[in-house]
Protein backbone atom coordinates (compact mmCIF):
# COMPACT_ATOMS: atom_id res chain seq x y z
CA UNK A 1 0.00 0.00 0.00
CA UNK A 2 1.56 3.70 -0.97
CA UNK A 3 1.78 6.25 1.45
CA UNK A 4 -1.35 8.66 1.17
CA UNK A 5 0.82 11.41 2.49
CA UNK A 6 4.74 11.69 1.80
CA UNK A 7 6.35 14.61 4.26
CA UNK A 8 9.31 16.37 3.43
CA UNK A 9 10.51 18.18 6.48
CA UNK A 10 13.56 20.21 7.23
CA UNK A 11 14.66 22.15 9.67
CA UNK A 12 16.56 25.53 9.13
CA UNK A 13 20.52 25.49 9.63
CA UNK A 14 20.68 21.77 9.46
CA UNK A 15 19.61 21.00 12.82
CA UNK A 16 17.60 17.65 13.46
CA UNK A 17 14.03 18.05 13.43
CA UNK A 18 12.41 16.28 16.00
CA UNK A 19 10.49 13.00 15.74
CA UNK A 20 7.25 14.26 18.17
CA UNK A 21 6.93 17.08 15.60
CA UNK A 22 7.39 15.24 12.54
CA UNK A 23 4.46 12.87 13.70
CA UNK A 24 2.16 16.17 14.43
CA UNK A 25 2.69 17.54 11.08
CA UNK A 26 1.86 14.77 8.93
CA UNK A 27 -1.02 13.64 11.19
CA UNK A 28 -2.48 16.97 11.28
CA UNK A 29 -1.83 17.75 7.62
CA UNK A 30 -3.63 13.95 6.90
CA UNK A 31 -6.60 14.90 8.81
CA UNK A 32 -6.82 18.21 6.83
CA UNK A 33 -6.40 15.52 3.61
CA UNK A 34 -8.89 13.38 5.38
CA UNK A 35 -11.76 15.85 6.12
CA UNK A 36 -11.37 17.98 2.42
CA UNK A 37 -11.88 14.49 0.74
CA UNK A 38 -8.52 14.41 -0.99
CA UNK A 39 -7.91 11.21 -2.18
CA UNK A 40 -5.46 11.19 -4.05
CA UNK A 41 -1.30 10.43 -2.51
CA UNK A 42 -0.29 13.49 -1.84
CA UNK A 43 3.34 15.41 -1.18
CA UNK A 44 4.17 18.00 1.45
CA UNK A 45 7.03 19.94 1.35
CA UNK A 46 7.59 21.84 5.51
CA UNK A 47 10.74 24.10 6.57
CA UNK A 48 10.80 24.52 10.34
CA UNK A 49 12.47 28.25 10.87
CA UNK A 50 12.55 31.11 12.96
CA UNK A 51 11.60 34.86 12.92
CA UNK A 52 14.39 36.22 11.06
CA UNK A 53 14.05 32.51 8.56
CA UNK A 54 10.47 33.47 7.79
CA UNK A 55 10.65 36.95 7.56
CA UNK A 56 13.74 36.54 4.81
CA UNK A 57 11.20 34.51 2.80
CA UNK A 58 8.12 36.66 3.03
CA UNK A 59 10.22 39.39 1.92
CA UNK A 60 11.53 37.24 -0.55
CA UNK A 61 8.70 36.08 -2.28
CA UNK A 62 5.47 38.28 -0.67
CA UNK A 63 7.52 41.55 -0.59
CA UNK A 64 6.48 42.06 3.18
CA UNK A 65 9.53 42.26 5.43
CA UNK A 66 8.32 41.09 8.62
CA UNK A 67 8.10 37.68 10.20
CA UNK A 68 5.12 35.29 10.62
CA UNK A 69 3.86 32.68 11.66
CA UNK A 70 3.45 30.19 8.94
CA UNK A 71 3.42 30.49 4.79
CA UNK A 72 2.11 28.66 2.33
CA UNK A 73 3.02 28.13 -1.08
CA UNK A 74 0.64 26.10 -3.00
CA UNK A 75 1.86 24.21 -6.28
CA UNK A 76 -1.24 21.61 -6.74
CA UNK A 77 0.83 19.23 -9.93
CA UNK A 78 1.12 15.95 -9.87
CA UNK A 79 4.10 14.44 -10.04
CA UNK A 80 4.32 12.22 -13.10
CA UNK A 81 6.54 9.59 -11.69
CA UNK A 82 4.72 9.12 -8.44
CA UNK A 83 1.27 10.37 -9.06
CA UNK A 84 1.26 12.33 -5.93
CA UNK A 85 -0.27 15.80 -5.75
CA UNK A 86 2.26 18.33 -4.56
CA UNK A 87 0.75 20.17 -2.25
CA UNK A 88 3.30 23.11 -2.04
CA UNK A 89 5.24 24.56 0.29
CA UNK A 90 4.83 25.42 4.40
CA UNK A 91 7.25 27.29 6.33
CA UNK A 92 6.69 27.13 10.39
CA UNK A 93 7.84 29.82 12.34
CA UNK A 94 8.72 27.71 15.19
CA UNK A 95 9.47 29.98 18.34
CA UNK A 96 6.41 32.63 17.29
CA UNK A 97 3.72 29.24 17.46
CA UNK A 98 5.45 28.83 20.86
CA UNK A 99 4.91 32.39 21.99
CA UNK A 100 1.01 32.38 20.57
CA UNK A 101 0.55 28.79 22.10
CA UNK A 102 2.10 30.55 25.47
CA UNK A 103 -0.62 33.94 24.89
CA UNK A 104 -3.54 32.40 23.66
CA UNK A 105 -3.45 29.28 27.20
CA UNK A 106 -3.52 26.27 24.83
CA UNK A 107 0.27 25.02 24.21
CA UNK A 108 2.64 24.97 21.70
CA UNK A 109 1.37 21.48 20.60
CA UNK A 110 -2.06 22.94 19.70
CA UNK A 111 -0.74 26.18 18.11
CA UNK A 112 1.85 23.99 15.79
CA UNK A 113 -1.68 21.77 14.72
CA UNK A 114 -3.70 24.81 13.88
CA UNK A 115 -1.26 26.37 11.74
CA UNK A 116 -0.58 23.01 10.06
CA UNK A 117 -4.49 23.14 9.45
CA UNK A 118 -4.58 26.77 8.32
CA UNK A 119 -1.71 26.04 5.72
CA UNK A 120 -2.75 23.17 4.43
CA UNK A 121 -6.13 24.34 3.81
CA UNK A 122 -4.18 27.14 2.08
CA UNK A 123 -2.44 24.73 -0.36
CA UNK A 124 -6.23 23.44 -0.96
CA UNK A 125 -7.42 26.47 -2.31
CA UNK A 126 -9.06 28.42 0.88
CA UNK A 127 -7.84 32.34 1.50
CA UNK A 128 -8.92 34.91 3.73
CA UNK A 129 -7.67 37.93 1.78
CA UNK A 130 -10.39 39.75 3.42
CA UNK A 131 -13.48 39.86 6.23
CA UNK A 132 -16.01 38.11 3.61
CA UNK A 133 -17.23 34.77 3.21
CA UNK A 134 -13.92 33.44 2.19
CA UNK A 135 -12.25 33.54 5.39
CA UNK A 136 -15.64 32.69 7.17
CA UNK A 137 -15.62 29.41 5.05
CA UNK A 138 -12.09 28.57 5.82
CA UNK A 139 -12.43 29.65 9.63
CA UNK A 140 -14.98 27.26 9.87
CA UNK A 141 -12.81 24.17 8.60
CA UNK A 142 -9.76 25.40 11.07
CA UNK A 143 -12.50 25.00 13.61
CA UNK A 144 -14.10 21.22 12.60
CA UNK A 145 -10.87 19.87 11.57
CA UNK A 146 -9.38 20.93 15.05
CA UNK A 147 -12.29 19.85 16.93
CA UNK A 148 -11.73 16.68 14.89
CA UNK A 149 -8.05 16.32 16.06
CA UNK A 150 -8.78 17.53 19.75
CA UNK A 151 -12.38 16.34 20.35
CA UNK A 152 -12.43 17.26 24.01
CA UNK A 153 -11.09 20.41 23.37
CA UNK A 154 -8.47 23.13 24.91
CA UNK A 155 -9.94 25.25 27.35
CA UNK A 156 -8.22 28.48 27.64
CA UNK A 157 -9.05 31.58 29.00
CA UNK A 158 -11.58 34.29 27.08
Amino acid sequence: MRKRLKLRLRCENGQKCPLSLRRRIKKTAAAVLEAEGVAQPCELSVLLTDGAGIQRINAEFRQVDRPTDVLSFPMGDTDMKTGRLLLGDMVLNIPQAEAQGAEFGHGAAHEISYLTVHSVLHLLGYDHVDEGPMKKEMRGREKLIMARLEPKGIQTES
